[in-house]
């Protein structure tokens, strides 16, 4: 399989992806006809478990717990339980008889019995060693017993000799102090390490010239070490405990089988978790290779979708707003089927307490994730249908301002007063949204604004101050010319509204363009005396409410500008 670290296909030559993604999507599908080796173990063959006759239940034998051997078969006529209450019988009398505790094997013609000093204590039949010791001879499998049982019986002789016992008693307590030290040693080690690295940190910090990123990870690193190390600790402390424990049980005859139990569960437990770790290496293989797919259909789709948001590749389906979200629902798709097909393969996908997990996680998304994923709708569906786009300036419900970014949850609005404002996309999705920069060119915004003046005042009139006010306020675009509108022909006053485009000198901030424009209209209307009826008119006042020039530049306000000359013709608005 060629390498899919390709250099990159100019612009316009997106096409020259198609190989690779065609080549990965087949690899893909070849994955998908693979079953996972945890499927394949999971039932036996039928014919395999048909021939498993089941096995009567047994009877133990037990000496000084220890199991001896658990009997199976029926011996003239007497049943299992029988066989073994008899043999506890025989073995008390037998260690009664205060002998020196020799267990020998007879075997004769077929047929094995297990003695003390000489004396039988019970017989060995095929079915009782057929399920403890598989596939041996009776007279192998009979030495095996023997042995367990002068085990047993020397306990039994050893559990009433004072001398054995002070000596474990002696041992133990030795073996309590040497514990007490290793754990008194561990935790010191792990002290004295800790604060070791903690001052050589200091010092680093202290010589070195590196204030940033590497000082935070720095610290980042010293934490996980902290970490590791306790980890260490602990364990060491698991094992010393285990040890100790094994050691002091096994001094004494009668907890000694305990002792011999909890080394054999402490290795049994680590063989079964070496297997575990054997048997699911073909399995993350598998999952390992199908994320490593995932991940390179993953970059090739990005680079391509990158491309066509700088500009560099053209798709007629596609444009350079909706490549960015199309990128990001691609990547998680791609991860998700990932995901689904790797899950098969990762260990203990098949047990009942994963499935049972994976249950419960799917159900608390569901139930909890139902206004994050209408969120996600929403957001897609703002950015798919080019209602927003960074850096334009909208109205949305009561909200002004220019568009910062429009993510998957929220679209985030920058007033122009300080502050920016986060709009669930739920939200957004359900208001009427007003755009001042869709229609404007060049990335600019429309400006309008509206005056209330009685019907005393001529309209051309009106309509040459606003025009006027326009011309002055600096961040009015001259082409396409401004204009007015009269909206309204109300009871006491016509309603005008002016309608402009902003300047490329404009601020970004509407707010700061649209009170300049306010300022140029009070001052043009201040001129001609022309007062702005608002809110409402109900008579005229004895003077007009207008500011004369005079009074335009209190002391705490800056002056006026000084207005231009005035052009003669169409263009000015009259003297009132």
């Amino acid at each position: 399989m060629p390498s899919a670290r390709t250099a990159p296909p100019r612009a316009g030559r997106a096409a020259s992806w198609l190989p690779w993604l065609a080549a990965l999507l087949v690899l893909a599908a070849a994955l998908l006809t693979m079953r996972p080796a945890a499927a394949r173990t999971d039932t036996a063959p039928p014919d395999a478990a048909a021939s498993q006759a089941p096995l009567p239940p047994g009877a133990p034998l037990l000496l000084n717990q220890r199991r001896i051997v658990e009997f199976r078969g029926t011996q003239l006529g007497r049943s299992p339980a029988e066989r073994a209450a008899q043999a506890q019988v025989l073995l008390r009398q037998a260690l009664a008889a205060d002998g020196p505790g020799q267990v020998t094997l007879w075997l004769q013609d077929g047929n094995a019995g297990l003695q003390v000093d000489g004396r039988i204590v019970f017989y060995l039949l095929p079915a009782d060693v057929a399920l403890d010791l598989p596939g041996q001879p009776l007279a192998a499998a009979a030495e095996v017993v023997r042995a367990r049982l002068q085990a047993a019986v020397a306990e039994v002789r050893e559990a009433g000799d004072l001398r054995r016992i002070a000596r474990g008693l002696a041992l133990a307590v030795l073996a309590t102090a040497l514990a007490w030290a290793a754990l008194r040693l561990v935790w010191w080690l792990r002290r004295r390490l800790r604060d070791h690295a903690a001052q050589r940190l200091a010092r680093w910090e202290e010589t070195s010239a590196n204030r940033g990123l590497t000082r935070t990870y720095a610290h980042h690193a010293m934490g996980a070490a902290h970490g590791s190390l306790n980890l260490l600790a602990w364990l060491l402390v698991l094992l010393l405990a285990d040890l100790w424990f094994t050691f002091v049980l096994g001094q004494f005859a009668y907890t000694r089988p305990w002792a011999e139990r909890s080394t054999q569960w402490l290795l049994g437990l680590f063989q079964q978790f070496a297997l575990a770790v054997a048997g699911a290496v073909p399995g993350l293989l598998s999952a390992a290779l199908i994320f490593f797919i995932a991940r390179q259909l993953a970059q090739a789709l990005g680079n391509v979708l990158r491309r066509v948001e700088r500009g560099t590749v053209q798709m007629t389906w596609l444009d350079r707003d909706t490549a960015g979200p199309t990128r990001r629902v691609g990547s998680f798709v791609i991860w998700l089927f990932a995901l689904a097909f790797a899950y098969p393969f990762l260990p203990g996908a098949n047990s009942q307490a994963f499935q049972g997990v994976s249950v419960l996680a799917g159900l608390m998304l569901s139930l909890g994730g139902s206004s994050v994923v209408g969120q996600i709708i929403a957001g897609l569906s703002l950015m798919y249908a080019r209602t927003l786009r960074s850096g334009e300036y909208v109205k949305i419900g009561d909200t002004e301002g220019t568009v910062s970014s429009v993510g998957m949850f929220s679209t985030k609005v920058q007033t122009g007063l300080g502050e920016e404002v986060s709009l669930p996309n739920a939200w957004v999705f359900g208001q009427p949204v007003r755009n001042f920069s869709r229609l404007a060119p060049e990335g600019r915004f429309v400006l309008h604004t509206a005056v209330t003046i009685g019907y005393a005042t001529p309209w051309r009139q009106v309509h040459a101050m606003l025009l006027e006010a326009a011309r002055r306020a600096p961040d009015v675009a001259d082409d396409p010319p401004p204009y007015v509108v009269q909206t309204a022909l109300s009871d006491f006053y016509v309603e005008y509204r002016l309608c402009a485009h902003s300047s490329r000198s404009a601020p970004r901030r509407r707010a700061e363009a649209m009170s300049q424009l306010h300022s140029a209209i009070q001052d043009v209307f201040n001129e001609n005396g022309v007062q702005i009826m608002s809110p409402h008119y109900l008579a005229d006042p004895p003077q007009a409410q207008v500011v004369p020039p005079g009074g335009w530049a209190p002391d705490l306000a800056p002056p006026a500008p000084v207005p231009p000359t005035r052009p003669q013709g169409a263009g000015g608005a009259p003297s009132v």
